[in-house]
């Protein structure tokens, strides 16, 4: 049997938006069987995404000490042991334990399809490729969650998990059997797996610090809404399984949609009107959530979702492209802390915003609101005209 190697790599990144999303309408019932609040149910989404960003910092350099064939399917492997876990976990402590452990070993097979794209193809074939991965990662949030709705409704909520292990196992056949190894010879290294001093000159760079930082706080908006939306739509708003999976599938249609409308509105707009379009939509977004929804119709929450959405895919893109700008040998470097900081930094973030003793639509609201609150407190430092400069680039 002969399949692409791409369509490989595509197995791989759907290993992610499938361990995060196929199961949160199941939510509630998970709440129910472990006994256990809703919102420590809700935290294995943020504790898979924080482990997923933290494993980057490792994965990624083993990817290049071992090859990416092993690390790949190192990760197959803890990705379904984990699954299983969660199938039978009877706390929620174990399921945090779980998903933890899963989150790492999806950080090494996502780190592993990328890094093999990377050494496959190149010039246009190279970014045909990374929009096709992309587009898998958006098409699958919106799928994921009406199949984890029937499997809900129809066996329970376990089945997620056992549903995650069989794509594992069918997936990782097909990997183990058909993967080739595609490491350049010249990235072996014996040194250290990390070192401060490769990090630090990003780190302490003001325009990636305004840049990513800007990306983190975006993202923590979609981290939020994730972790929040089961609660909002079928706790308090008592829409059925299918029923939010369908309300989660039209965002996740915004978002595609978003994502294709934001590099021609960067274009026109340029980055500092995109990033000013983009803050100004959460914002508002925020606001009519916390003075508008009407607690029993389900559009009132998912219209200042939509308007958030499409604000973040500004925000994005303009703030992954201009993180980068200062950096060309350390490309690879930034672009891994970036991640870290996108991940784990929201992942973080959001479970701060959870301490706060309000509801979860206002913790969705405070997390639109962030990125303006960046924003404004970015203006006051003594290097912000280096940030200014990237403005006047599209």
């Amino acid at each position: 049997m002969r399949i692409p190697t791409f369509c490989l790599f595509m197995l791989m990144v759907v290993f992610s938006p499938l361990a995060i999303d196929i199961f949160l309408p199941a939510v509630p019932q998970m709440a129910q069987s472990l006994d256990a609040p809703i919102g420590s149910v809700q935290a294995i989404v943020a504790i898979f995404v924080l482990c997923m960003g933290f494993g980057q910092l490792i994965a990624g350099p083993l990817s290049d000490r071992y090859g990416r064939r092993p690390i790949a399917l190192a990760g197959i492997v803890i990705y379904l042991v984990a699954a299983v876990g969660s199938a039978l976990a009877t706390t929620v402590e174990l399921l945090w334990l779980m998903r933890a452990i899963q989150g790492l070993g999806t950080c090494a097979i996502v780190v592993a399809a990328y890094s093999g794209v990377r050494d496959r193809y190149t010039g246009t074939k190279l970014a045909a490729i990374y929009s096709y991965l992309n587009g898998v990662i958006c098409v699958i949030p919106a799928l994921a969650p009406m199949l984890g709705g029937v499997l809900t409704e129809t066996i329970g909520w376990r089945a997620n998990f056992w549903f995650m292990f069989g794509y594992a196992i069918v997936a990782g056949l097909l990997i183990w059997r058909l993967l080739p190894e595609t490491r350049p010879n010249g990235t072996q290294s014996a040194g250290k797996l990390i070192s401060w001093a490769q990090y630090q000159p990003v780190l302490t760079n003001s325009v990636f610090q305004f840049y990513a930082g800007l990306v983190a706080l975006s993202f923590t908006i979609i981290l939020a809404y994730v972790s929040y939306s089961t609660e909002v739509l079928m706790v308090q708003m008592e829409q059925t399984p299918m029923a939010f999976s369908l309300w989660f599938g039209s965002n996740a249609a915004i978002n595609i949609a978003g994502a294709f409308i934001a590099p021609t509105a960067i274009k026109r707009l340029g980055r500092h009107k995109s990033l000013m379009v983009g803050t100004v939509m959460s914002v508002v977004a925020g606001l009519a959530l916390v003075l508008v929804v009407d607690s029993t119709n389900p559009m009132s929450f998912m219209l200042p979702v939509y308007v958030s959405s499409l604000g973040f895919c500004l925000l994005l893109a303009v703030g992954t492209g201009a993180a980068m700008t200062p950096f060309g040998e350390r490309a690879g470097t930034a672009s891994a802390l970036l991640g870290v900081l996108q991940m784990s930094g929201s992942a973080l973030l959001l479970g701060l915003i959870s301490l706060l003793p309000v509801s979860p639509m206002a913790c969705l609201a405070v997390s639109m609101v962030l990125p303006a609150i960046w924003w404004l407190m970015f203006r006051n430092r003594s290097d912000y005209g280096q940030v200014q400069t990237t403005f006047q680039h599209g």
